[in-house]
């Protein structure tokens, strides 16, 4: 982002009514631009909200982060330079640089490293944090030249190395990647030894969007996507099926296409994080199958669900394997070697992320496979990733069941054995019920989406009720597949946040959730702030089918009433977790 770019974001007077998303920059140095890319970077990303940075004082990184647990804002954001371990690091002290200060050097940036692990851990309990740790060149203190590494900068940096790892492994703590940001800004390009001194900006402009550009990326994430379709001829192999059979395309050094093995290195590593893989491709369904069943693939076929392989438009089989996994086009990927195809599907799919395979050109596939990574990158890994996949193998056998009757029959029903897990115990660190509520669409009461903090706060109020579902029947576990959140006050309960994941649809798990709720905390009506939003009909059409009516703002639902209208429901409850 460049200077003006950010300062025109900041012009933009936020939406009437927009929340607060309050940010606490800590920083010790004068944050300038730092600060203005960071604010422009978050109103991006935030658009429905009213973003405020706040820093601290001048030149006090230890005292600001002290505070920060009382400005208690949406999340706090720490950028750390070699100054805030010792000052003689930074190139504006005066301090002593002789071999004998060394040592000393080596205790305080030890002393502030445990310092800082104690707040980050503190802190991290109530606020979340995003932390760049230094990315400047350290200044030239020690005596050994700067081709030899010396036991000064490696002991340094290694005290840097392990604040970073307990930082990163600290829940509600996530850290810049060092290595995408060297790519991104390289070294020389960081220091402005001008600005430091002159106004105590240590960096370039370019440095400073790139820094707040990573830090931004850490408060706010990109939602990452579900599927990859993938096309077959030289994109997973290399050649022609149709020309050269299964036996000959190819994936190694001997033919020169190892890149494309290397593709499917990431597309089974992609499969193992819980990524829905598919192929659409123009071929011979059988002769695909005889490829992708090859003994020397390094994909494996049972990884691929559903293969499309026919003559028709790949838009058409973009339809058919979208409409199998249940999910939106914007949260798929299509990869395909032919710019023509990736056009004809953008046409009829927009909000599919289409991209060229560069079969040609190694080191553009190379870059590929690390925006690959960013696109489906997540924080961490869930019961739910592992097992998406073979849900979705799975719930054919209930998809039968409703093109035959229209819907799941009791018969059906009965015979799932279905066992679901009511858990009301208030985790607000639950990182999969955050990722259900402001990801789950057709099943949302009202599309209202949380911060981290926000969900916080939410869910450690005394009043709160949050109960998160799991589900699991003879065909297979589903994990944890739906949240419901509301306030308790005397024998009402007023739900303001209930969603389901669409695998879990056509299970009357919505009847049972209601039941148990009226059940377990005696209530005479529970009240549920619902809005209409252009995908949560699901949510809508049962509401009306309780009320009897279309549903408004407001639907309050009494025990009689929810008894006279409750269908059935046949799973067993395991375990009623205490809240």
């Amino acid at each position: 982002m460049k200077l003006i770019e950010a300062l025109e974001i900041l012009r933009k007077e936020p939406a009437a009514g927009a929340r607060p998303f309050r940010v606490s920059l800590v920083c010790s140095f004068t944050p300038a631009h730092l600060q203005t890319f960071l604010d422009a970077n978050l109103k991006r990303a935030l658009p429905e909200n009213r973003v405020e940075v706040s820093s601290g004082l001048y030149g006090d990184f230890w005292g600001n982060l002290a505070r920060l647990e009382q400005q208690n804002p949406d999340v706090g954001v720490l950028v750390m330079e070699w100054g805030d371990l010792d000052p003689r690091l930074a190139l504006r002290s005066l301090g002593n640089w002789s071999p004998g200060a060394l040592d000393e050097m080596l205790q305080n940036a030890r002393s502030r490293s445990r310092q800082f692990q104690e707040a980050v851990q503190r802190t991290a309990r109530t606020i979340p944090l995003a932390i760049s740790f230094p990315t400047l060149p350290l200044p030239p203190v020690s005596f050994t030249p700067q081709w030899r590494a010396g036991a000064f900068e490696l002991t340094l940096r290694n005290e840097v190395s392990l604040m970073s790892l307990q930082a990163a492994q600290t829940r509600g703590v996530s850290v810049v990647n060092s290595q995408n940001l060297d790519q991104l800004s390289p070294l020389a390009q960081r220091f402005d030894v001008k600005s430091e001194i002159n106004s105590g900006f240590p960096y370039k402009v370019p440095h400073a969007s790139v820094v707040a550009s990573l830090l931004s990326r850490l408060v706010q994430p990109p939602a990452p996507k579900k599927g990859l379709i993938t096309d077959l001829d030289d994109t997973v192999w290399s050649g022609i099926l149709g020309e050269v059979g299964a036996d000959g395309v190819s994936w190694d050094l001997e033919h020169h296409s190892h890149m494309h093995a290397v593709y499917q290195k990431l597309l089974y590593a992609l499969s193992g994080a819980g990524v829905l893989l598919a192929a659409a491709s123009k071929n011979d369904l059988q002769l695909a199958e005889e490829a992708l069943r090859r003994s020397d693939m390094i994909l494996p076929r049972k990884v691929l669900f559903p293969v499309e392989a026919n003559w028709g438009p790949k838009s058409e089989s973009v339809r058919k394997i979208l409409k199998t996994w249940n999910i939106g086009e914007d949260a798929v990927v299509f990869m395909d070697d032919s710019p023509m195809e990736l056009a004809e599907v953008k046409a009829s799919y927009p909000q599919v992320e289409c991209l060229l395979f560069p079969k040609e050109d190694p080191q553009a596939i190379d870059e590929l496979l690390y925006r690959l990574r960013d696109l489906f990158g997540k924080s961490a890994l869930s019961e739910e990733d592992a097992i998406r996949r073979d849900s979705i193998l799975k719930a054919q056998d209930q998809d039968r069941e409703i093109a035959e009757h229209g819907e799941v029959s009791e018969e059906f029903l009965k015979a799932a054995d279905a066992e679901i897990t009511l858990n009301f115990a208030r985790d607000p660190l639950d990182p999969r019920a955050l990722e259900l509520v402001n990801k789950t669409n057709q099943f949302n009461l009202n599309g209202h989406r949380y911060t981290e903090k926000e969900w916080r706060d939410f869910v450690t109020v005394p009043a709160t009720v949050l109960l998160v579902v799991s589900y699991k029947d003879k065909y297979g576990p589903l994990g944890k597949i739906a949240v419901l959140a509301g306030r308790l006050a005397q024998r009402i309960l007023t739900v303001d946040v209930w969603v389901m994941s669409c695998r879990a649809f056509s299970r009357r798990i919505e009847h049972r959730c209601m039941e148990e709720l009226f059940e377990r905390f005696k209530l005479e009506e529970i009240v549920f702030n619902f809005l209409a939003t252009p995908k949560n009909g699901p949510t809508r059409e049962f509401l009306k089918e309780i009320l009897g009516q279309e549903p408004g703002e407001v639907c309050r639902i009494s025990r009689t009433q929810f008894a006279s209208k409750r269908r059935e429901t046949f799973q067993q409850v395991l375990e009623l977790a205490n809240g």
